[in-house]
């Protein structure tokens, strides 16, 4: 049985579909979490959990070894982020329903009932707040414990605008969490 990631992509791309399986689920929790924090909700985190592994696997092929696979998938589940948090704003701007808005109080209050849960929520609700970039920067450090350098190659942006956006997401967390 292959043991590394590099020979589970040739066992896959050579017809075994059970390798591809065995990445599909070393790597769906870790893609289902980064999208989770970057989106903000579990269903829109699950659909761009499925679409990645869709695109994982019609794309395996198109894999090069210059960087891990952990790299490559972050940065496909990274775009994709992206990209739906940008339809999203554009929906967001040309229609606000109330009934989504009360929807969106009502099951606030229930989940501030529990504290973790509520710190959860502030949290979400903070980097929500943040610009993308600086959303983006935050989660790939603080919660895929990425470097600096990991996150330039993901992203195709350099170290030094990275710290930027970081250090002015962590200015904008501490106020925003101070306010309330």
């Amino acid at each position: 049985m292959a043991n590394n990631d590099n020979e589970l992509i040739k066992g896959f791309l050579n017809g075994n579909q059970e390798d591809y399986n065995i990445l599909a689920n070393k790597y769906k929790q870790k893609i289902y979490w980064h999208a989770r924090r970057m989106l903000g909700n579990h269903l829109d985190a699950d659909e761009i959990t499925q679409e990645v592994l869709i695109v994982m696997y019609e794309k395996l092929a198109t894999f090069k070894s210059d960087s891990s696979l952990f790299t490559w998938i972050y940065s496909i589940t990274t775009r994709r982020c992206l990209n739906y948090i940008k339809k999203r704003n554009v929906k967001r701007f040309f229609s606000i329903d109330s009934d989504e808005i009360s929807e969106r109080k009502s099951s606030e209050d229930i989940v501030k009932n529990y504290e973790d849960k509520e710190k959860l929520v502030k949290l979400d609700k903070i980097l929500e707040s943040l610009p993308v970039k600086q959303r983006e920067v935050f989660i790939l450090r603080n919660f895929e414990e990425l470097s600096y350098d990991e996150i330039s190659k993901m992203t195709g942006k350099s170290v030094g605008g990275l710290k930027a956006n970081y250090f002015h997401a962590i200015k904008k967390i501490t106020e925003k969490n101070n306010e309330e």
